[in-house]
Order: C-alpha cells, then sequence, then structure tokens
C-alpha cells in the first residue's frame, strides 16, 4: 500500500537534507499519531501541497506530533500541460464532491463560477465560508489520493470574470449537450493550460454561451446524455488526461 501522505507548509524548497529530524505537529500530526496511530518504524510522506515532499521514517511519537527522519526526496512529474476547470455553483454536496474527484484526477486549479442558473448563490458572508470549504476539501483529497500537489481554488468568478479567463487560455472546452464537436476529437496544445467549463445543474444559459464562445470558448459533447455537473468536470479531465497519456493528440 502507498505510504500515507501528510500535508505541512514548512516543508518546501529546498527540501530538508536526507538525515535531517523533521516534526509534523499540528493537526496532521495530531492525525498522524491519534487518529491514525502511526508509530515509529512506519514510512510516511510530507508535502508542502506544491508539488515537493519528502519521504520519512518514523522515529518518535511526542504526543499529538510525529519526529521523521528524511530518507528521500519527492516531487511532482512535470507536465506540459495544465488543466483548470471552471466549476459552476452547484446545490447540496454537488460541488464539494467535483472538486473532489477532479483533485484525485490531477487538475491543477479550481475556479468557482457564479453561473446565471446556479440555484446556489454565493453572498459576500457566505463566499468566505464556501471557499474555505472547497479548499479543505481539494486539500484532504490530494492527501487521500497521494497527490503533492494540492490544486489552487481561486477566488469565485462572474461569466465576465470567466470569459477573460477564456481568453487567456490556450485552450477553452466548454461542456454542452448540443455541441457538435466531440471532446475525443479535439486537438490539444502540445504545452500550456487548457480551460474546462462546467456548468450549472440548470444548464449554460444562452447570453453566457454566447459570450464564451465569442472569448474563444469551444464548445464539446462529452457523453450521448446529459451530466450532472458533478460528474462532468471528473469525466473531461478523465478524458483529456488518457489522451494526453496516449499521446492520441498534440
Amino acid at each position: 500500500m502507498t505510504d500515507p501522505l501528510f500535508l505541512l507548509d514548512a516543508v518546501a524548497d529546498p527540501l530538508p537534507s536526507v538525515g535531517t529530524l523533521l516534526e509534523l505537529p499540528g493537526d496532521e500530526g495530531r492525525h498522524a499519531a491519534l487518529v491514525r496511530r502511526i508509530r515509529p518504524g512506519e514510512v510516511i510522506m510530507i508535502g508542502s501541497g506544491g508539488g515537493h515532499g519528502v519521504r520519512g521514517v518514523v522515529v518518535e511519537v511526542r504526543g499529538a506530533s510525529l519526529v521523521v527522519e528524511v530518507v528521500g526526496h519527492l516531487s511532482s512529474p512535470s507536465e506540459p500541460r495544465c488543466f483548470v476547470a471552471a466549476q459552476a455553483l452547484a446545490k447540496g454536496d454537488r460541488s464539494e464532491l467535483a472538486v473532489e474527484m477532479m483533485t484525485e484526477m490531477g487538475v491543477s486549479e479550481i475556479v468557482p463560477w457564479q453561473a446565471a442558473r446556479s440555484i446556489v448563490r454565493w453572498s459576500p458572508d457566505r463566499a468566505a465560508r464556501s471557499l474555505a470549504k472547497w479548499r479543505s476539501t481539494a486539500r484532504e483529497a490530494a492527501k487521500q489520493s497521494r497527490r503533492l500537489h494540492v490544486p489552487e481554488v481561486s477566488e469565485p468568478v462572474t461569466t465576465p470574470q470567466l470569459a477573460q479567463r477564456v481568453a487567456s487560455a490556450d485552450c477553452a472546452l466548454l461542456l454542452h449537450e448540443e455541441a457538435k464537436d466531440l471532446l475525443a476529437e479535439v486537438d490539444l496544445p502540445a504545452a500550456g493550460s487548457v480551460l474546462i467549463i462546467i456548468g450549472p445543474e440548470g444548464g449554460i444559459a444562452d447570453d453566457e454561451l454566447s459570450e464564451l464562445t465569442r472569448a474563444g470558448a469551444r464548445p464539446v459533447l462529452i457523453s450521448d446524455g446529459v451530466l450532472r455537473t458533478s460528474t462532468a468536470g471528473v469525466v473531461a479531465l478523465a478524458g483529456l488526461k488518457l489522451r494526453r497519456e496516449t499521446g492520441s493528440a498534440s
């Protein structure tokens, strides 16, 4: 089984040298020592969330923290493309489910989108709490999937702001049930950012569709049915990453 991963902001570049003793304190240390009950001799990974980390052997349990001897360095593989998901706000736990699954698939950034037909509205007093929940979900999903990179969850955007993101992306794909082009047939850039736009449960409004396509987004079809907003993004991301890994697109 893969060694468990914990996150510690203090683990940064340059990484602690091999042989260094490193303490895992705070909530992460408490979870490791008291919940996971990790003991001396076990091997764990500690990452910064920014793509780098260390592997270490636990040498001591200090109450609610661990002391680890660094035995090696870790880093996420360098990739020519990064995938960014603009996720429309959804009701209930649908948004968090989307964040969780896309993190597991290796998305680089998630942009909360206040779409016209989103039932959920992030008012100023609610936005901070909701954004913190998305970020916590991404962090925990990265740990669960043993990913050294925790995707950035950026500030929420309106449709005009999203159109600006479209214009600056190297490729922007808008998931739409009436699109003529299949996702599998779209050429991807050899390098750069690929923006995936996932609409709300009520669908993307006509004026939003026009605004985003004018900015450069390309509508694409990913299924012969209508997928929920919580699953559409991860299906698209999985298809794009599979094509990248097999080299079927350039």
